[in-house]
């Protein structure tokens, strides 16, 4: 009966031996494509059940790290054009600011010179 249970366990092995080559070739396929890399779609893609990715530590620690990864640099990007939005809008602010400046400027020149005007034409 012992011998029964060797086989069962070596083959027990090399089918999970297999089960990882087919879900380390299913990331590094998802990594080089730009796909979300998470339980689904290496499950999908390599053929190994959802249940197999979790219980295997090692697996579940990469797949959660990668997908942490890709989920930061999404972040990140977003910050980004957050960022660029918020600058956008403060030189606008700025730049209105600037305008109402000048047109109070034009608007007194054009008080003056008027004022000037009608001196002159006093005088003549």
């Amino acid at each position: 009966m012992a011998g029964n249970t060797k086989g069962l366990k070596e083959y027990a092995q090399n089918k999970s031996k297999i089960a990882l080559e087919k879900v380390d070739k299913a990331i590094r396929e998802l990594s080089i494509g730009d796909h979300k890399i998470n339980f689904n779609s290496v499950s999908n893609l390599s053929g190994v059940s959802k249940n197999f990715l979790y219980k295997n530590e090692e697996v579940k620690q990469r797949i959660e790290e990668l997908r942490n990864k890709q989920t930061e640099k999404v972040i990140k990007q977003r910050l980004k054009y957050d960022k660029t939005d918020k600058s956008k809008d403060i030189i606008i602010m700025a730049k209105d600011k600037k305008i109402k400046e000048l047109q109070e400027e034009n608007r007194k020149l054009k008080e003056q010179l008027e004022i000037l005007r009608g001196k002159l034409y006093e005088k003549l």
